[in-house]
C-alpha cells in the first residue's frame, strides 16, 4: 500500500487544495455512492472506495489534514509537535500529531447546508418571560411578541425532501451510521471508526434534499404572537400555547410556545430566599432542643443559624409589600423547615444509639 504522502488525497475526492469542508463532503458522498460495493459489483469498486475514505478520513479532520499537506510540501514541521497557523506564527504541542490542540478557529458558515441525513426529532419549546408590574398582573394585559423559530419548510411540507416523504438507508454505511477507514500507512494509526458523512450517523437518508431548508424539514423565520395573561395574575404563573414552538425535522411534532409571567414586586431576590430558608432550617433544632430539655445547650446552634440568616436579609434589601412576596418567603422558611428536619432526626437517633450503648 502506498504511504499517505505518496497519495494525492485531493485528487482522489476530484477536489482543489483550497477546498472547503463542505465541498470536501459531498465529493465525498458522490463517489462514496459510485463505489460502495453494495451498488457498484465491479471487482475494483471496494478498494476504490475504500481509498475514498481513507482520503476523506484525512481531509475531513483539520488536524489531519494539515498534517497531511506539511508532509505533502516536505515541510519540516510534518514530522514534529509543531503547527503553523494561518497568520504565520508557529505553535508547540507535545504528543501524539493527532491529539494536538487546533491553533486557529475552525468554526464553521452559519449558512443552511444541504444534507441527506434523515433525523426525525420532535421541536423543542421555546420560553419566553414577560414582567409585569402589580396593576397590569392584577388587570390582565395583552402581550404581542415577536421571535425567532424554527418553521415547516413550505417547499417540501417538512419531508426534507423534494422527491417523497420516505427515508432511505443510507447506501454509504448500510444504516449502521459508522464507517470504517483503514489508516495503517498514517503514521501507524491503524483502521478507525468515524460517523458516516452520508446520513451524519443517523442511518437513513432523504431522497433527495430540498434545498431551502437543507433537508432538515424546517427553515428560521421570524414569528409573532398575541398572548393573553389573564387577571389576577402572579409571579412564576406559566401560559402555554401548543403548536407555538420549533418545528421538529423532517416531520415531527412542533413544540410549544411557554410564557413564564414574572412580577418583580412578588417574588424575593436571592439573598432573601437563602434567608428565609435559614430562618426555617433553624426551626427544628431549636424544637429539638426543646425536647431534650437543653434548649440553652444548643442555643449556640440555632442562635448562630439565625443570625446569620438576619444578616443575609438585611443585605437582602427592603422587605417586600404584597401578600404575594410574604406567600414566597414562607415557602422558602417551609423547605427549610423540611430540610432542618431531616437534620434534627439524625441528630436524634446518633444520641438514643449513644444513649443506648452507654446503658449496655
Amino acid at each position: 500500500m502506498a504511504s499517505m504522502n505518496e497519495k494525492d488525497y485531493y485528487a482522489i475526492l476530484g477536489v482543489p487544495e483550497t477546498a472547503t469542508d463542505e465541498e470536501i463532503r459531498k465529493a465525498f458522498q458522490q463517489k462514496a455512492r459510485q463505489l460502495h460495493p453494495d451498488v457498484n459489483k465491479d471487482p475494483g469498486a471496494e478498494d476504490a472506495f475504500k481509498e475514498v475514505s481513507e482520503a476523506y478520513a484525512v481531509l475531513s479532520d483539520d488536524v489531519k489534514r494539515l498534517r497531511y499537506n506539511a508532509m505533502r510540501s516536505g515541510s519540516s514541521f510534518a514530522g514534529y509537535g509543531s503547527t503553523t497557523t494561518a497568520g504565520g506564527s508557529s505553535g508547540d504541542y507535545a504528543g501524539s500529531p493527532f491529539d494536538w490542540g487546533f491553533p486557529f478557529s475552525t468554526a464553521r458558515a452559519a449558512a443552511t447546508q444541504r444534507s441527506r441525513a434523515y433525523r426525525p426529532e420532535p421541536g423543542a419549546d421555546i420560553t419566553m418571560e414577560v414582567t409585569l408590574d402589580e396593576e397590569a398582573a392584577a388587570s390582565g394585559v395583552r402581550r404581542g411578541l415577536t421571535y425567532q423559530r424554527y418553521v415547516t419548510c413550505d417547499h417540501c411540507h417538512g419531508n426534507g425532501s423534494l422527491e417523497s416523504e420516505h427515508s432511505t438507508t443510507c447506501p454509504t454505511c448500510g444504516g449502521t451510521g459508522r464507517i470504517g477507514v483503514d489508516l495503517s500507512s498514517l503514521f501507524g494509526i491503524g483502521a478507525i471508526d468515524m460517523t458516516c458523512p452520508e446520513c451524519e450517523g443517523a442511518g437513513r437518508v432523504v431522497i433527495n434534499p430540498c434545498e431551502k431548508c437543507g433537508g432538515t424539514g424546517r427553515v428560521m423565520s421570524a414569528s409573532e404572537l398575541v398572548v393573553d395573561i389573564p387577571e389576577n395574575s402572579h409571579d412564576g404563573d406559566v401560559i402555554c400555547i401548543d403548536g407555538m414552538g420549533n418545528a421538529g425535522t423532517n416531520g415531527e411534532k412542533t413544540g410549544d410556545f411557554v410564557c413564564f409571567v414574572e412580577v418583580p414586586s412578588e417574588h424575593l431576590n436571592t439573598l432573601q430566599q437563602r434567608a428565609f430558608y435559614v430562618y426555617g432550617f433553624a426551626i427544628p433544632l431549636a424544637v429539638l432542643g426543646l425536647f431534650y430539655g437543653s434548649v440553652l445547650a444548643t442555643a449556640g446552634w440555632w442562635v448562630f443559624l439565625a443570625l446569620i440568616a438576619t444578616i443575609m436579609l438585611v443585605r437582602g434589601g427592603a422587605l417586600g409589600h404584597t401578600k404575594r412576596w410574604w406567600f414566597n418567603a414562607l415557602k422558602a422558611v417551609l423547605v427549610g423547615i423540611r430540610s432542618g428536619v431531616f437534620v434534627a432526626v439524625f441528630i436524634f437517633l446518633m444520641s438514643s444509639c449513644n444513649n443506648a450503648l452507654l446503658k449496655h
